[in-house]
């Protein structure tokens, strides 16, 4: 954390109440007392809550003239999620298994909303071959704060997917277009990715700073240059034409 953002600045706490694995302030994350963490896990919150939460968090911070960029709100959540979710992505840290529960707790809060209870929720995870554990928490996620007897959901998780392909999408256009230093923007605080382009005279203009860290995959651009490159030119590819004599030929 301290060759990103130095000053030992994040102060990690264990809370017995979290609903989540782990939540992230500017200057705090906090993890879910209890819970294991594999090495794909540790590193994926590396990425996301540190190197995008936090690290956003203080950038808007330092921000002279608009420090409220530093904060949170629900019209920015669909974003952050998606940056923190591509940061995972573009970083090697995500794994199959993480993107089937993101995208197994948008089928389970469209079950809560459609009338089904906890313990119904809870069994289509199990159904899902979702461990126990790991079942109850993605269910309780989905109860938070609400009743659990159906017809009501928490519906934070459903972003993260829509985030993500909006913030991917994002990126790959600023590629096409020459104006890779938006994704530098959208770093500079917490900001949804209409606030970019809202902001962008500000930032050449100077009255907004640039961000004062950036995640390790931001520091490398060519790498993340590269990566976004070969996904522009692979979108291109119709895999419904491929056939697998094709891979017969080029063999030979």
């Amino acid at each position: 954390i301290g060759s990103v953002i130095p000053g030992n600045v994040i102060e990690i706490r264990v809370d017995p109440h979290l609903a989540s694995k782990a939540a992230a302030g500017a200057t705090r994350v906090r993890v879910r007392d209890g819970t294991s963490f594999s090495r794909f896990d540790i590193e994926q919150l590396l990425q996301h809550e540190v190197f995008v939460h936090s690290l956003t968090a203080l950038n808007g911070r330092a921000q002279r003239k608009l420090a409220s960029l530093s904060l949170g709100a629900p019209r920015t959540t669909a974003t952050q999620e998606g940056l923190a979710t591509f940061a995972e992505l573009v970083s090697g840290a995500i794994e199959i298994r993480r993107l089937e529960r993101i995208a197994l707790r948008i089928i389970g809060i469209d079950a809560a909303l459609s009338g089904a209870d906890f313990i119904e929720v809870f069994e289509l995870f199990r159904e899902a071959g979702q461990p126990d554990v790991e079942s109850f928490n993605s269910t309780m996620r989905i109860f938070r704060g609400v009743p659990v007897d159906g017809g009501s959901a928490f519906t934070k998780d459903a972003v993260y997917l829509q985030g993500l392909l909006e913030v991917h999408t994002f990126f790959r256009w600023a590629l096409r277009s020459g104006r890779l230093e938006l994704g530098r923007h959208l770093l500079a605080g917490r900001m949804s990715l209409a606030d970019v382009f809202a902001l962008e005279p500000f930032f050449v203009a100077g009255e907004l700073a640039g961000p004062q860290h950036l995640p390790p995959w931001m520091s490398r651009t060519n790498a993340l240059t590269a990566h976004l490159a070969f996904s522009v030119f692979a979108n291109h590819i119709v895999l419904d034409d491929v056939v697998p004599e094709a891979f017969a030929r080029a063999g030979n």
